[in-house]
Formats: structure tokens, C-alpha cells, sequence
């Protein structure tokens, strides 16, 4: 696929992998995930400072005027460094619904999600809901001009750190119902919000977010009430394609520090690289990367495009990172032996981010049966 970036996104890049290289290198970022708080905050705002949290917005909305592409480019590089700094949950989910709802809260939120000091985290999965979007046991009954909130959210990713919620929950209909579902801004220090705060298994942090009479405004409803299902599947697809890049980038890194592993590690007294197996393997993991490159793509290319095609191009984008990652993590962690999932390796840490890409916003199977749904649908169109 031939595809060129343009000069500011390639400013960007060069600009966000020196400051990883430089501010980011792995020892740093074990300490990081081993603090109490399990991120920096300063380095949050140096983020800020670089123009990475504004980088999606359109120069309308006060941003750089970028878009998804300009996300892939910050979120491959952030894959390749393991960043756990909430750029998904605040700036691609929270801006994404943001960008779309109506000028106060546009006016309200968007500035402070720019400048990194206002973070949103997106509590949409629950315990029962598997990936199904729609499927929805927080319920948002009406109260005079406003809503009650009722419910549990599940592993909110930056949700310890978050200031505000995106809350989806059912305001009409039956638990599965593809109405009746809406979006809510909700503030974490709104009475009646606890949180449990907790590590993931890939160094980032995540809480179960519980919600009891929770009353919130009219105005705190992002788009249409009963009818937010739609708004929530884009939002969700810019994020697919934002967490396929970073799972590229640390496909990248993974590919990478296996060959200079395979140099040095001797067997027989010869680098175990030069052994023919292991150099098939190797080529297999790099193809796995490019094919995961293309895909991602075009995904983010077809974000502006008609539902369907956008659906298809982001499950099908899924499938294939799911897949390489799985097959990338898991050739890396084999060839450097058991020392492989150790702490004190970096590789291991990397096997352990492309496993948990694989589950955010649904996995292989979930996305391979969203694909051939939507193949179903397209095919009368196609015949005629």
C-alpha cells in the first residue's frame, strides 16, 4: 500500500519517538507501572505541550486540525514505547464523542481534553454484556428535565485518573435493544459514583465503576436520547483503529528485539539466528507486522466512510491484529526461551499489551462474526 504522510504528521512522529526513546525507555516505565499512581502526570502534559492531544481535532474545534490518521501515528508510536498515559480513553473515545455533541459541550470539555487537564475514561463494557454494545443493565431513568443513573461499569481502562465519565445506559426498551440506548458526561466526583481501582495485566489501570442515583442534566447527554447506539459504534471504531496502531508499533518492537536476541544468543556455539527454522519464523512474524500495517490502514482511512464499509473495515482490521499479535507475542516469548516472560525482559511485557489488545472493543471471534453479519447485509446490494 502506498501511503504518504504529510509534513506535520511526520514532525509528529519524529517529534513523540524521540521523547519515548529519550523519557520512555522500559526501566522508566517499570517504575512507573509499579508506583502507586501507575502513571505521570508530567508526562501527560509534555504530551500536551507537543500538540499530541490536539493533534485529532479539527482547527474549528481549537485542535491542529488533524484526524484518525494523525491518532494512528501518535498511538503507533506510543505501541512501540508501551505508553500507558489514557490517550484511547480521554482523547479517542472522550474527544470522539465530545467532537459530536452540541457546542456547550464542546465549549465545556473539548479545551480541557486539549490541554490534558481534563481526562475522560469510557465506561461502556459490563459484567454480562460480552462485546455487544447494546447490551446494557445501567439503566438512566428520567427525572423531571434530567436522568437517574443506575449501574456497573467494568474495567474502565484510566478510569483511577479519569475527572469525567462517557457512561452509555439504557433510557428505553429491553436489555438488548438496539434503541433505547443513550450517552451520558458524567463527573467522577458526582455523588453517588465510587470506583475500584485496580492494575491490568498489561501495566495500565482500570477500575469497576458503579453508579447509584446518579442524577445528571439534560445537558449532559451527548446526542440523541434513546438513539445513541450509532454514535457509539463510530466512536468505538476510531478506537479499533487506534488501538490496531499501537498494536503495530509493538509488533515492531517485539520483531525486532527477537532478531538482535537470535544474534546474541548462542547455541552450539553458533547465534541460534543463524539456524534456518528460526529465520523462517522470524520472516513469518515480520509479514504478520506488514499485513497488520495495511489493515490498520485502512481501517483508519475508511472511518469517514459509509457504515457499513467502516464496520467491515474495522472488524476486519481487528481480526488481523488480533491474529498477528497473538502469533508475534507468542514466536517472541518461544525464541528467547523462558527468560522470555520474566519481569525483567521487556519482551514479555509486549507478548502481555498484543494479548489485551486482542479483548478491548471485541476479539477475533466477536469481530469475524460482526464481519460476516455485515457481508450478509452488503450482498443484495452487491446482486442488484
Amino acid at each position: 500500500m502506498d501511503f504518504n504522510f504529510t509534513e506535520e504528521q511526520s514532525m509528529i512522529r519524529d517529534s513523540l519517538s524521540r521523547l519515548i526513546r529519550e523519557q520512555y525507555d522500559f526501566d522508566t516505565r517499570r517504575k512507573v507501572v509499579e508506583s502507586e499512581s501507575g502513571w505521570r502526570p508530567e508526562m501527560w502534559a509534555q504530551f500536551a505541550e507537543l500538540g499530541l492531544l490536539m493533534a485529532p481535532f479539527s482547527e474549528e474545534d481549537g485542535g491542529l486540525g488533524g484526524g484518525p490518521i494523525d491518532a494512528m501515528v501518535v498511538m503507533e508510536e506510543f505501541g512501540k514505547g508501551l505508553v500507558v498515559e489514557p490517550y484511547v480513553p480521554s482523547v479517542v473515545c472522550g474527544g470522539g464523542f465530545l467532537k459530536r455533541g452540541n457546542d456547550a459541550q464542546k465549549e465545556e470539555y473539548l479545551s480541557g481534553v486539549m490541554s490534558g487537564e481534563t481526562i475522560f475514561a469510557f465506561a461502556y463494557a459490563e459484567p454480562r454484556g460480552r462485546y455487544n454494545l447494546a447490551d446494557l443493565e445501567t439503566t438512566a431513568k428520567k427525572d423531571g428535565a434530567g436522568f437517574v443513573l443506575n449501574g456497573h461499569k467494568a474495567v474502565v481502562i484510566g478510569a483511577p485518573w479519569a475527572t469525567h465519565f462517557i457512561v452509555t445506559a439504557r433510557t428505553s426498551g429491553d436489555r438488548r435493544d438496539s434503541k433505547g440506548v443513550s450517552v451520558f458526561v458524567v463527573a467522577k466526583d458526582a455523588q453517588g459514583v465510587s470506583t475500584r481501582d485496580y492494575p491490568t495485566v498489561d501495566g495500565r489501570r482500570a477500575s469497576e465503576v458503579y453508579f447509584e442515583n446518579v442524577s445528571v442534566g439534560a445537558e449532559s447527554v451527548i446526542g440523541e436520547v434513546d438513539n445513541g447506539l450509532p454514535l457509539i459504534e463510530i466512536v468505538t471504531d476510531e478506537a479499533i483503529a487506534a488501538i490496531c496502531a499501537e498494536a503495530c508499533g509493538a509488533m515492531k518492537v517485539a520483531h525486532t528485539m527477537t532478531v538482535e536476541y537470535s544474534r546474541q544468543r548462542k547455541q552450539f556455539g553458533v547465534p541460534i539466528g543463524k539456524f534456518q527454522v528460526l529465520q523462517h519464523r522470524m520472516v513469518d512474524m515480520f509479514m504478520e507486522h506488514e499485513q497488520s500495517i495495511s489493515m490498520t490502514y485502512m481501517a483508519t482511512l475508511k472511518i469517514d466512510e459509509d457504515e457499513v464499509t467502516r464496520k467491515k473495515a474495522a472488524s476486519a482490521a481487528k481480526v488481523r491484529i488480533g491474529q498477528a499479535g497473538r502469533f508475534v507475542g507468542q514466536e517472541a516469548i518461544q525464541i528467547h526461551g523462558g527468560m522470555g516472560m520474566t519481569d525483567e525482559l521487556a519482551v514479555g511485557h509486549y507478548f502481555k499489551r498484543l494479548t489485551m489488545i486482542d479483548s478491548e472493543f471485541g476479539n477475533v471471534d466477536h469481530h469475524l462474526k460482526r464481519y460476516t453479519a455485515l457481508t450478509e447485509m452488503d450482498l443484495p446490494a452487491a446482486a442488484e
